[in-house]
């Protein structure tokens, strides 16, 4: 059995975000700078999970709706490039729905609820008890995002490995019970083996856990601790100089850049390697170099990078840009559908439900 795995010669990448306000630095280094890169060498799929948005914020449609358009103005600003990559809006994926359902069935209730991840965001978010049926069932949901477009890889962020390790069992999982895929075989040999769905591999960017602005804490929106890639030079400026550096000292002093988050950001943002040393060099010694100083070094090499952003995006802020994103993700949506629908058709045809195939006039 063939698969879409590949398009003209290229390995297939998914990947994207789930709409809870515009993208911030962490996403940057975490999955969005690798995706930018991608573009040219693979056949990439970027995903808007905006029905995953609903399991937290189900009283605020209109409040996703806006953030399912800030995201994409971000991904365009980062430099995705929808002619060469496929911009796929989640609830008009119609197969992702229905593999969501086949896939609930080859996985214990039990194991989804042991996903680290998932128990994390339980805790952070402080659901307790409260959260819907909906929540535990969109890491299942999240493993149909991925496998109705049969990638071969899924770049991500560091916290959600443990998403696509449950992922990659599903996977596993179908295509032994309805391919006949051996239990031992590699993985890599699942597709020459007649599997339906390769299985996956993460792909973690160069920073897996960006320290945000409070100098503890992972960046995250919700703990207002978050440079924007939308940001203004101002903004860039007041939220990396109010940074605690982690200890009090003079500029004669010597210091800790291990423990000083600043510099974290000078290793990741600022592009002279040889620079950072010297000043990691220099701060160790107390050779005359403030916290300040530091800071100023990594403020500019921040708004060298979200410069060209910010111009980039400023095309769908005026009259005109909502309805500009919206066609894109409708022509993005479209060619996905297609994907979708071909990996849907395959892996019902597997489980003997190949009474029809369906035409999706989607428009």
């Amino acid at each position: 059995m063939t698969t879409t795995s590949q398009s003209a010669g290229k390995n297939r990448v998914l990947t994207g975000d789930t709409p809870t306000g515009r993208l911030h630095l962490g996403h940057w280094v975490g999955s969005v700078e690798q995706r930018v890169k991608m573009q040219d060498d693979y056949d990439c799929y970027f995903l808007l999970a905006n029905m995953h948005a609903f399991t937290t914020r189900a009283d605020q449609p209109g409040d996703i709706r806006q953030d399912t358009l800030e995201i994409v103005k971000d991904w365009l600003a980062a430099g995705i490039d929808p002619v060469r990559s496929t911009i796929v809006l989640q609830t008009e994926v119609p197969a992702i729905a229905e593999l969501s359902w086949y896939f609930a069935m080859l996985i214990p209730f039990n194991r989804v609820m042991r996903n680290p991840t998932l128990k994390t965001e339980i805790e952070t978010k402080g659901l307790g008890d409260s959260y819907p049926f909906g929540f535990p069932m969109y890491a299942v949901g999240q493993c149909a995002d991925i496998l109705a477009f049969r990638p071969e890889f899924v770049p991500v962020g560091e916290d959600q490995v443990a998403h696509i390790e449950m992922c990659r069992e599903v996977a596993r999982r179908f295509d032994q019970l309805y391919c006949g895929v051996d239990s031992h075989a590699e993985d890599e040999a699942y597709e020459q083996s007649g599997a339906v769905f390769p299985v996956p591999k993460a792909l973690v960017g160069k920073v897996g856990r960006l320290i945000g602005t409070d100098g503890t804490n992972k960046m995250s929106k919700s703990l207002n601790n978050a440079v924007f890639l939308s940001d203004t030079p101002k903004q860039v400026k007041k939220k990396i100089n109010a940074m605690y550096p982690g200890q009090s000292r003079e500029p004669d002093e010597p210091g800790d850049p291990s423990i000083n988050p600043v510099f974290q950001y000078a290793d990741v943002f600022i592009k002279d390697e040889a620079f950072v040393a010297e000043l990691r060099e220099r701060y160790t010694k107390g050779d005359n170099l403030g916290d300040g100083h530091v800071k100023a070094h990594v403020i500019e090499a921040v708004n060298e990078l979200l410069e060209p952003m910010r111009a980039r995006r400023a095309e769908y802020e005026g009259p005109g840009g909502d309805d500009a994103v919206i066609d894109i993700i409708r022509a993005g949506t479209a060619r996905a559908n297609a994907t979708a629908e071909a990996t849907l058709y395959a892996a019902k045809e597997a489980m003997k439900l190949d009474f029809g195939r369906r035409d999706l006039n989607w428009r």
